[in-house]
């Protein structure tokens, strides 16, 4: 392909009826969104669904994150949520900074019930730190990271960008006929050949992911990722992406996204049944091994922050810092949590659900 990979002439959105609504495709939109819609039932039996959030945004701010080559650890991640460090390596602040971007999202579509080409440009800074906003200078070109190869030149000029992002977004709030699950495919592969920024593209796509899936109703909370099918598919992924790129055929790459879709959701079911289960199993053991400092709220807290501090107690049950933390000391004895030293902090781990959310 040489050094200068032609620039395919970006199409505008919608592709042609009948390129995306094959008969696979259609078979596969109903197994994916029968697996969505059990997902979204079994996450409404969670009692507490910040528990949920917490735990599977923090899991989605890795991986996604992953993709980029930006690594850090769970550990990490919950010590600088916790604590209040300075110190925070900067692959833990960017991934810190994904979680924060994912809410604003998110608050944005449940106060607005749509978004706006200026809300994308908002949630790509809050995730990269910076205000570069759209590209204005040519000369971005994706290359693979072996080779050194051009694979493809998105497009160079800003008012061609921003033309073809109010495409995109006009597509994004439209409600139509098309199964919402298909069009996602469309405009993830539509959100990341423009290439709208500097940096942060493949993350704020597939933050829009989830903001999608919630403006059409398909899960009410952001906990169905596709990041983690991602990174155990990358390699198909980014070919997938290119070779719709260069031939215009849609069949393998909606495919591919409806196939992520359906085992993400039976993945995070079993997720998500693993931490109902623990949750119940807590209850039953503090309510009989300490049942003076038992609180449902108490418990509940421990799922939802896995990595507990005594202030967190104090605010949530009202109590005094010394209750606070006799109520975490005693449930420290009888196994429930174990405590860590962080500089003058102390911690109090939910061991087994720091495990399932790891697996």
């Amino acid at each position: 392909m040489g050094q200068n990979a032609p620039h395919y002439r970006l199409e505008k959105l919608p592709p042609l009826r009948e390129k995306v609504e094959t008969i696979e495709i259609l078979r596969q939109t109903n197994k994916s969104t029968a697996a969505l819609a059990e997902l979204k039932g079994i996450a409404k039996t969670i009692p507490n669904q910040a528990m949920l959030i917490n735990a599977i945004v923090l899991q989605e701010a890795k991986d996604s994150s992953e993709i980029e080559n930006i690594i850090t650890t769970q550990d990490e991640l919950y010590k600088a949520l916790t604590v209040n460090k300075t110190h925070i390596s900067p692959e833990t602040k960017e991934v810190v900074n994904y979680r924060k971007a994912i809410f604003q999202g998110f608050d944005l579509v449940k106060k607005q019930g749509f978004l706006r080409v200026n809300d994308i440009v908002s949630i790509q800074q809050e995730l990269v730190d910076n205000d570069a906003g759209i590209r204005s200078t040519p000369g971005t070109v994706l290359k693979n990271y072996t080779t050194g190869e051009i694979v493809y030149t998105p497009p160079q000029d800003k008012v061609e960008i921003l033309d073809l992002l109010t495409n995109f977004i006009n597509q994004f709030n439209q409600q139509d006929d098309l199964s919402p699950l298909i069009n996602l495919a469309i405009l993830h592969y539509q959100f990341e050949s423009i290439h709208p920024f500097y940096d942060g593209n493949g993350r704020t796509g597939r933050i829009l992911n989830i903001l999608y899936l919630i403006l059409n109703e398909l899960i009410d909370v952001p906990i169905l990722y596709l990041s983690s099918y991602i990174i155990a598919n990358k390699p198909e992924y980014y070919r997938l992406l290119n070779q719709t790129n260069k031939n215009g055929k849609w069949e393998e790459w909606i495919m591919f996204m409806l196939k992520a879709v359906e085992s993400t959701s039976k993945d995070t079911i079993s997720r998500i049944t693993n931490i109902k289960n623990q949750l119940d199993f807590t209850i039953i053991k503090v309510q009989q091994k300490a049942p003076k400092v038992y609180r449902k709220e108490l418990v509940e807290l421990l799922f939802e922050q896995p990595y507990s501090k005594i202030e967190f107690v104090v605010n949530t049950l009202g109590v005094e810092r010394k209750a606070a933390s006799r109520y975490l000391k005693e449930l420290e004895s009888i196994g429930v949590i174990e405590s860590q030293k962080v500089g003058r902090e102390t911690l109090y781990i939910n061991k087994e659900l720091i495990e399932i959310l790891k697996r």
